[in-house]
């Protein structure tokens, strides 16, 4: 490249370098060149780092969510059917025993989904936000139950049942109807309209009063927390409005 750059300086009188060109100075660059190119395994580049790191993030967090679902798989699985409904009389030993293995056959039941043609390659898009996805179906509805119920003393049954039973038939409806829409969003108007419903049945209901009864000194947080978390969310909403 300097070379070609040097001729062109000697022959249209205009070239990037400033300098006077000369042979000495190309075959200089040039074999300087070569000898950046022997040695660039030798070379550390930062981004490799950053690489590393970042996909070191992303393993801890879906091991760890990995790890919660394997938990709630085997607790759910043990105490609330195999042992209600199975073996009333079962040891704390069995239960572990029983406990392990449902957490083995849902991972090989998972495996086997994922080889099917439908999923095959995961839709492909990336494992992790597969799994963002799914869980988005039930998500918003939960969430929309848990707020309310917390918040609003008029929130009902009916209206936490439309939440979790309405939320999710409302979020699998929109995955194969509007899959244009990104699934975020989607999961967002999910949760509003759960909130609507929930309102609307408040009111139009007579009120249960099965609210629950908060304390509001739960909530309150010392100066340092405060300020890190508000750290936190501005960096956050910066990375989103810079990077979205």
């Amino acid at each position: 490249m300097y070379l070609w750059l040097c001729v062109q300086k000697n022959f249209t009188g205009s070239s990037p370098l400033n300098d006077e060109c000369s042979i000495e100075d190309a075959d200089y660059t040039f074999n300087s060149s070569d000898k950046l190119h022997e040695d660039e395994d030798e070379v550390v580049h930062p981004g490799a780092s950053v690489k590393k790191a970042m996909f070191a993030a992303l393993t801890a967090a879906i091991v760890a969510s990995l790890a919660g679902k394997a938990n709630s798989i085997a607790t759910i699985f043990t105490l609330d059917i195999y042992k209600n409904y199975v073996n009333k009389d079962a040891s704390e030993k069995q239960l572990v025993w029983i406990g392990r293995l449902s957490v083995i056959v849902a991972i090989l039941l998972g495996v086997g989904i994922i080889l099917t043609d439908y999923f095959a390659g995961i839709m492909k898009q990336g494992g992790f936000g597969f799994i963002q996805e799914m869980t988005g179906l039930l998500s918003p509805g939960i969430f929309a139950s848990f707020i309310m119920g917390f918040f609003w003393k008029r929130t009902n049954s009916a209206g936490a049942l439309f939440a979790i039973v309405g939320g999710f038939l409302i979020s699998l409806y929109s995955h194969f109807n509007f899959a244009h829409i990104p699934f975020i969003d989607r999961m967002g108007w999910v949760f509003c309209t759960c909130v609507g419903v929930m309102i609307v049945l408040g009111y139009a209901l007579p009120n249960e009063r099965k609210g629950l009864e908060i304390d509001t000194d739960m909530f309150k947080v010392d100066r340092t927390f405060a300020i890190g978390a508000s750290i936190i969310l501005g960096a956050l909403a910066v990375l989103y409005y810079t990077f979205w």
